[in-house]
């Protein structure tokens, strides 16, 4: 029997249009696999579409149309990257209504779209990060200049409001542009090192592996210009020995596990003098064919298409409740 899935792209967030690339990309790598795929997409006002038709005239009332789409499929592959999608909203909506769905719970998408928290994850397990703080939106006229820093919104991605500030200049117009997309804003000393992705895919049988690591080469940081203009080239795999690729690898899947991800996550890191520093986890990355993850996973002997039914293979009710039992005294 021909499975029936739902694939959820755009978005309420600087990141739709990137959505819309995943949405379509995969929309087409499952019709090509025997998939029966239906799309639903969120716009920038929050309104629910199918196809080039509004499902309501307002959030709600489209939403409560979408449901009944959603309610007749076997699984929910949700595209959506950054806030309001990739930080646990969709997964929220599976859970409620007991939909089986592609990638990470609510707890896992909420923890890894803020940094913050991601940070305090990893030096949890013993994952180094970047010397940093976290500051409010309303407090960044009164942030000093010490040293150079990486301005990032605590909760956003596809790099949007990221910048490097080398003087006080820099730095007010930094922390201005960041609190465009977030009201808490990441400061970050800058890490001397090469940027390099992993990709982790937990398998249907629960099995997890990484992926061979990917180089970025972007010739200063690795903005949202540089991401999507063309002038970034990738590596893969890297050209790492064989202590570094065992050290990035053993880090991504530590991360992986203690956030509690599902499907596949990308975890970057900056390779320094002194090992792998962490710098964000992607709960829901980018998924063209040309994206980093697939990329990483071609290099494996994964192609696109296998890729992204495996996840179809892997989707599960993102953490169901349990029965509630009540613990019996000895």
């Amino acid at each position: 029997m021909t499975r029936r899935i739902v694939v959820i792209g755009g978005g309420e967030n600087a990141e739709h249009d990137v959505s819309l690339a995943t949405a379509t990309a995969v929309a087409g790598a499952l019709r090509s696999s025997g998939f029966d795929v239906d799309e639903l997409t969120i716009d920038r006002a929050g309104t629910w579409r199918r196809g080039a038709d509004a499902l309501g005239s307002r959030a709600a009332d489209s939403l409560a149309a979408a449901l009944s789409v959603i309610e007749r499929v076997d699984v929910v592959f949700p595209a959506v990257h950054g806030p309001s999608g990739e930080d646990g909203t969709l997964a929220a909506l599976c859970a409620l209504t007991h939909t089986p769905m592609v990638g990470s719970g609510l707890r896992a998408g909420a923890l890894g779209m803020d940094k913050w928290a991601t940070k305090l994850v990893a030096e949890a397990v013993g994952i180094d990060t970047a010397p940093g703080r976290l500051a409010a939106a309303d407090e960044i006229s009164e942030i000093g200049f010490d040293t150079d820093v990486v301005v990032k919104p605590a909760s956003a991605g596809s790099s949007f409001g990221v910048a490097l500030a080398r003087d006080a200049t820099q730095l007010r117009d930094a922390l201005r542009c960041a609190a465009r997309y977030d009201d808490r804003i990441l400061i970050e000393d800058v890490v001397a090192g090469r940027e390099i992705d992993v990709a982790v895919l937990r398998e249907a049988d629960g099995r997890r592996w990484a992926s061979p690591p990917l180089e970025i080469h972007a010739g200063g940081l690795f903005d949202t210009r540089s991401k999507y203009d063309g002038s970034a080239r990738f590596s893969v795999p890297a050209d790492i020995d064989g202590a570094d690729r065992t050290a990035l690898t053993g880090a991504a899947l530590r991360m992986f596990d203690a956030l509690g991800c599902a499907g596949v996550a990308r975890v970057d890191f900056f390779l320094t003098e002194h090992g792998p520093v962490l710098n964000e986890v992607n709960t829901m990355p980018g998924m063209t064919a040309a994206s980093q993850v697939p990329r990483m996973f071609a290099a494996a002997g994964l192609p696109y298409e296998q890729l992204v039914a495996r996840l179809v293979d892997a989707a599960t009710v993102p953490e169901p409740a349990s029965p509630g039992a009540e613990c019996v005294k000895p």
